[in-house]
């Protein structure tokens, strides 16, 4: 089990916030909102904003604000769990998060749970750590991090949480404010399919689901998915999943 000793998200600070901890103390992570500067190998370096470092116990701690400002989440715990204590994360040298998003609000859940004596605060806190390392093990293991990756993160996370929307390659471009032919470049680069195809992806998915589990019609449903058009809900729906939407809320039903 992990025990945490104390834990805060968006912390604020001046342009003159320096940690030093030569010898350290416990587990320590720490992720970045912007850019600071770490000790690492002998020397100070510069890590821009989304960065994530784990220190282990007993080793040297030193970063500094860079700016005018630093914004950070950290935790320090003690913990014997293999995911922590065994986890193939590098010690004391920052990494970029690919999904930075994500792993706050995983830190805010975990200040609730901290903060507030539920019954199930340990195993709360529990769940929440692994999810947080495995999303830090995530980052680790992928490639190609950058600023414009954020961009398309956020971007994407719209795409599948509003994909009722009416969404078209302009509209997407201009999100990013970048040019409709630089966006189905890069989109396809960096997740493997085109973004007109994930806003169809994450329509159809949305419409099986109202489709088996709600009575509404079938134009109904397509409006709701973001179709204009019955017709081309049904023509896309078939060549997407082989039915026709009455046939599969019958057979699914069935």
């Amino acid at each position: 089990m992990a025990h945490i000793h104390y834990v805060e998200c968006n912390t604020t600070h001046a342009s003159n916030f320096v940690i030093d901890v030569p010898v350290g103390s416990h587990w320590l992570l720490v992720i970045t909102k912007t850019p600071a500067q770490f000790w690492v190998n002998g020397g100070l370096k510069e890590y821009p904003a989304h960065s994530a470092i784990l220190y282990s116990p007993s080793q040297k701690v030193y970063y500094r604000a860079c700016a005018d400002h630093f914004v950070n989440d950290w935790i320090r715990l003690e913990s014997d769990e293999p995911y922590i204590t065994e986890s193939p994360l590098p010690l004391g040298v920052p990494f970029a998060l690919s999904d930075p998003y994500y792993c706050h609000k995983l830190f805010e859940l975990i200040v609730m749970e901290h903060n507030f004596n539920r019954d199930c605060k340990e195993s709360s806190i529990d769940y929440l750590l692994r999810t947080l390392f495995n999303k830090l093990w995530e980052s680790y293991f992928q490639d190609d991090i950058t600023p414009q990756y954020y961009k398309l993160l956020k971007l994407r996370t719209a795409i599948q949480t509003n994909s009722g929307d009416y969404w078209t390659v302009s509209k997407m471009a201009s999100f990013l404010q970048i040019s409709p032919g630089y966006l189905q470049n890069i989109y396809k680069k960096t997740f493997g399919i085109s973004c007109m195809d994930d806003v169809i992806n994450s329509r159809i998915r949305m419409a099986k689901e109202y489709l088996i589990h709600n009575a509404q019609s079938i134009a109904e449903v397509a409006s709701r998915c973001g179709y204009q058009n019955v017709e081309h809900f049904c023509r896309q729906f078939k060549q997407m999943t082989g039915h026709t939407p009455r046939n599969y809320q019958k057979h699914s039903r069935g």
